[in-house]
């Protein structure tokens, strides 16, 4: 059982339940179990491995989400801030709306069917045609998915001086800065690393669009006046959730259609439900696990009395599994009664990028796929899946005719 100490911040009044049996290993491994336990027991619960409070339950999350004003995303010593810089998610208004404004024009869905849909399909067919190559067999984590996602953002992002080889490299170093709860100093070399590599190919592009402005996202943030600084820490943030959540949920969902074909066979037999397909993989495995807040006030949640400063972390990959907002929510299933997940967040840091993640997987990536490889199935060897702040695919080898 979880226990009851004395809260770990000095001014918490009472005790607090400490779960000191969630080890980082396990949650890597597979959370759910845990997250389930912790449902169960103590919603909120601080977790020293992770040394802040982990909020479970879906009423709790969604709450945290809407209160800006409680629950601040401007959090002290954030592991983003370190890898990445101090970016919008790491802002609250008016100092994040600024920030923000500059991606709406890129982003929104109007530009994405104008624009970048074009560069999906053209996308799509260049890996899909690359990956069918290597069949029979391949891994689709790795060979399809990956480069798929990574040179749809290169692409978006205007990074003409890198490949999509290096976006991938980037993304996964500095996100694994910003999951670094163990503090081990490879991740932060390399995550360093990464970071000075962006800053270097940010700061040769700089004047070349400020002389000459396109379309990318890129552009629109030099343009808009932002200090190097933001444009930096927001290109870092964006190659960090723009790559891993569409790659990784398009291998979510493939694995799960594939390990249940009566469902597949529903989408196949209607192409409008593979966009439903795509909402149930990223509720029942997001991609963006948890993120932190911070109290700015003393607050009670879950009747856990928590003081101001007090570190959260938001579990949203627990919250979309809670049985009081679906039913059966451990089992995929696109034939569940629609209720709102929380995948992409909520309020005013609702993801940016959600309409790329919808478009490329749901529309394009996922139909063409099924569509390319005759009887695409899963191979003899083992899918393999792992992380909990960022969570999918490792490994996805797969078959086909």
């Amino acid at each position: 059982m979880t226990k009851h100490a004395p809260a770990p911040e000095a001014d918490a009044p009472g005790t607090v339940p400490v779960a000191d049996w969630v080890r980082l290993e396990d949650l890597y491994a597979n959370p759910y179990p845990i997250y389930r336990r912790l449902r169960e027991e103590s919603p909120v619960a601080w977790v020293p491995s992770v040394g802040r409070y982990l909020v479970t339950r879906y009423a709790d999350c969604h709450w945290i989400e809407q209160d800006a004003e409680t629950f601040s995303a401007d959090e002290d010593g954030s592991l983003m801030k370190r890898a990445m810089g101090h970016s919008m998610l790491r802002k609250d208004d008016p100092e994040h709306q600024v920030d923000r404004a500059a991606y709406g024009p890129v982003l929104r869905p109007k530009a994405i069917k104008e624009t970048w849909s074009a560069v999906f399909e053209k996308n799509v067919e260049k890996y899909l045609a690359a990956f069918a190559a290597q069949g029979p067999g391949a891994d689709l984590h790795l060979g399809f998915a990956a480069p798929f996602a990574a040179e749809n953002l290169r692409e978006i992002m205007g990074f003409r001086n890198a490949t999509q080889a290096d976006l991938q490299r980037w993304s996964q170093t500095l996100i694994d800065g910003t999951g670094n709860y163990a503090d081990d100093p490879e991740v932060w070399t390399r995550s360093a690393a990464s970071s000075a590599e962006v800053d270097a190919a940010i700061s040769e592009l700089v004047p070349v669009l400020r002389a000459d402005p396109d379309a990318t996202l890129l552009s629109a943030v030099v343009n808009a006046g932002l200090p190097l600084e933001a444009i930096r820490a927001n290109m870092k943030m964006t190659i960090g959730g723009g790559l891993n959540e569409p790659r990784d949920v398009l291998g979510t969902a493939t694995w799960a259609l594939l390990t249940n074909p009566d469902q597949l066979a529903q989408v196949l037999a209607d192409p409008a439900r593979w966009a439903t397909a795509f909402e149930e993989a990223v509720r029942w495995v997001a991609p963006i696990g948890m993120y932190p807040r911070q109290t700015t006030r003393e607050v009670e949640i879950a009747g856990v009395a928590l003081p101001r400063g007090a570190r959260l972390g938001v579990v949203v990959a627990a919250a979309n599994r809670d049985p009081e907002q679906f039913d059966d929510p451990e089992t995929f299933d696109i034939n569940r009664e629609k209720r709102p997940h929380l995948a992409f967040g909520g309020g005013t840091h609702f993801c940016a990028g959600t309409w790329v993640a919808r478009t490329s997987v749901a529309h394009v990536a996922l139909p063409r796929l099924f569509a390319r490889l005759p009887r695409l199935r899963l191979a003899d060897q083992p899918a393999r899946e792992g992380g909990w702040v960022f969570r999918g695919m490792l490994e996805l080898p797969v078959a086909w005719n």
